[in-house]
């Protein structure tokens, strides 16, 4: 019955949380996610239990996590960041990655792997969250815009190559053969992609843009399941497969006409972000354990702990990102943006759970860390903001550097 009622429910919360953040928008704005992750809890087996954990809810959320890795994938401009930003976003998140599993050392009382599962966590950034808030903010495109998606980029392809090295059934060694294959099959792809006339794609996207047909939708959808499945197969995490397609996709439609593009990305948005990801964090909420955290009182007064430990571990290394000339105020909001956390989070401490290695009181905390970084960091990060407008005030960015 529960299974049922789920599925009214889930779309009816899915309805309500931007309703929710569009009212409170007012006052303060919050990420919409915030609030589909609360309704899940509320709903969920720990409140009113009105919603359960689910097989089937289970599929959809994973496929609302990979539909968010792919968009993520698709949105990164690679001309932009490439040169300065990714080498210096590279050592920020190394430096993020060894202090996250200094933190997790302490955590977890000495386990290795339960320290690597912190560390992947703590050492992320969400980019699927935080290139919406940018472009509301008018950041896409400045050096700070540039800075934090160099940043948010490493921040989520850094700890999935970590997942997919550490914590794979399999040894290190073994591990890191197979991710290299896994990202010889991919550039191989994608070298393909760049050199392949791709006139034929593009009239064929278009002329079915509003047709039943939908080729564009039909082909991503095939790309994001074959890499998907390709990444699985080698016992790589998914969320890595994800992101490449997106990746992919955005070389293959990179110089389509740009009303097709936005087309396009219209239609994926909608499948996305109006259909699946609001069950990825809707059934993050239900799946969350908030008696496991309520039971243990200290776990409960480490979240804003931990939270604030993300400005440390995640935003005081992304400093290194920073543009030339940055005003002080735009460094803070590139630490705050660089600190923001939450789906490698949930997954990292998933994969913990079912590896046994890390109890649900610490996945429970870390996830609310995670949580309260997405409440609190692009809100704070909105106030006082003055426009950036392209080259304004600052100095360009040294590619080169």
């Amino acid at each position: 019955m529960k299974e049922l009622l789920g599925i009214v429910l889930i779309p009816l919360l899915a309805v309500i949380a931007p309703l929710v953040s569009r009212a409170i928008s007012r006052w303060a704005i919050i990420p919409v996610v915030v609030f589909e992750i609360l309704l899940g809890i509320i709903v969920g087996p720990d409140v009113l239990g009105w919603a359960d954990r689910n097989d089937f809810l289970a599929i959809l959320a994973e496929l609302g996590l990979a539909l968010l890795f792919f968009v993520a994938g698709t949105e990164i401009e690679f001309r932009a960041i490439a040169g300065r930003p990714v080498r210096r976003s590279i050592v920020a998140w190394l430096i993020s990655f060894v202090l996250a599993t200094a933190l997790g050392l302490l955590i977890a009382g000495g386990q290795i792997e339960a320290a690597i599962i912190v560390g992947v966590a703590l050492s992320s950034t969400a980019l699927g969250a935080i290139l919406p808030i940018l472009r509301d903010a008018g950041l896409s495109g400045t050096p700070v815009g540039t800075a934090v998606s160099a940043i948010g980029a490493v921040g989520e392809f850094g700890p999935l190559i970590a997942i997919s090295v550490f914590l794979g059934a399999r040894s290190i060694g073994v591990n890191s053969l197979i991710l290299a294959a896994f990202i010889i099959v991919t550039g191989v792809l994608i070298l393909v992609a760049l050199r392949m006339p791709h006139g034929r794609l593009h009239r064929l996207v278009r002329e079915t843009l509003h047709t039943t047909s939908q080729f564009a939708v039909r082909v991503i959808l095939l790309i994001v399941a074959a890499l998907v499945v390709l990444s699985a197969l080698l016992g790589l995490d998914i969320l890595l497969g994800a992101f490449a397609a997106g990746v992919l996709w955005q070389i293959m439609l990179r110089h389509a006409p740009e009303e097709d593009v936005a087309h396009v990305k219209s239609k994926i948005d909608g499948v996305a972000f109006g259909f699946l990801v609001p069950i990825f964090f809707i059934s993050t909420g239900v799946n969350f354990q908030l008696s496991a955290l309520l039971a243990e009182p200290m776990l409960l007064a480490l979240v804003p702990v931990i939270a604030l430990a993300l400005i440390a571990i995640r935003g005081l290394p992304a400093q290194l990102v920073a543009p030339p000339g940055t005003s002080r105020g735009d460094r803070m909001r590139i630490s705050l943006y660089a600190a923001t956390g939450l789906p490698i989070i949930v997954a990292a401490t998933s994969i913990g759970t079912e590896l046994g290695v890390l109890s649900t009181g610490n996945a429970a905390l870390l996830v609310s860390a995670g949580m309260l970084s997405v409440l609190l960091f692009p809100y704070l990060a909105s106030i006082g903001r003055r426009s950036t407008a392209v080259g304004a005030v600052f100095e360009p960015v040294d590619q080169d550097d």
